[in-house]
């Protein structure tokens, strides 16, 4: 993500930010913090509140209210569709803290054709610029050996999906197809409402916000397009605009179309 908090707020209909400084990341990797989209009460603890949609910084890895330590994060960074209503580290997420995570754009590597060669990374990102929000969940977390100060850990993770089938249309289904057997799973305008505005659910109401995510991520990754970049981005100390720009991986100029 590398938006000033105003275009941040702007792009996600947000009231209200928690965090005074988003430092631009082109190269996020879990543990890293990362924005979170949420709706709750103006104050969380007085139902007689008003409703509002607010932004905070989380730890991408999710780490439940029963975990030992954080480090619990370092796997569940990401949750798979089919099984987040019945996993213990969800189950409780997805009926009360719904999120989504907005980003610019992601990484995936390609598998080389033949033996030998190395993988390529592609950025994908929506064509026109907007950010994509994915379908997220969030917990607070109590560090039981912190001080006085800072107590509490926000952290979150995001969904997926099986990827698009080969020979799927538009063109970037197909291309996706080839770039991993999952997906991120993005949520259209009106879909992010709907995750975010749901309030508390039954575990029945959950699956069925989830099935709905499932239904129409293909839809919302139509509008997207991929182009491969630097293998630079495999190192996390690489970090900066120069990442998400085309790469020719034949060593020729790199243009988009």
């Amino acid at each position: 993500m590398a938006r000033a908090i105003g275009d941040l707020m702007a792009a996600t209909g947000a009231d209200a930010v928690h965090f005074e400084e988003l430092t631009p990341d082109y190269n996020v990797a879990p543990t890293k913090d990362v924005p979170v989209l949420v709706e709750h009460y103006q104050d969380p603890k007085d139902p007689t509140t008003p409703w509002q949609r607010n932004l905070y910084l989380a730890r991408w890895g999710l780490v439940p209210t029963w975990a030992k330590d954080l480090s619990f994060g370092q796997r569940t960074f990401n949750a798979r569709s089919e099984s987040v209503v019945d996993k213990p580290s969800f189950r409780s997420a997805v009926k009360t803290r719904r999120a989504a995570v907005p980003v610019d754009g992601y990484y995936e590597w390609l598998a080389p054709e033949t033996k030998g060669e190395r993988k390529q990374p592609y950025f994908v990102r929506p064509k026109d610029g907007s950010p994509i929000f994915f379908a997220g969940l969030y917990e607070w977390w109590k560090d039981p050996a912190a001080e006085d100060g800072a107590p509490w850990v926000l952290s979150t993770t995001i969904l997926t999906g099986p990827s698009p089938h080969p020979g799927d249309q538009p063109e970037i289904l197909n291309d996706l197809s080839a770039l991993h057997d999952r997906l991120p799973l993005p949520m259209s305008r009106d879909m992010t409402d709907q995750w975010l505005g749901a309030g508390e659910v039954t575990k029945d109401e959950a699956a069925q916000l989830v099935d709905a995510v499932v239904a129409q991520a293909y839809d919302t990754a139509t509008e997207w397009e991929m182009y491969p970049v630097d293998p630079a981005v495999g190192s996390v100390r690489n970090n900066g605009p120069e990442l998400i720009e085309p790469f020719d991986p034949t060593g020729g100029q790199a243009t988009l179309v």
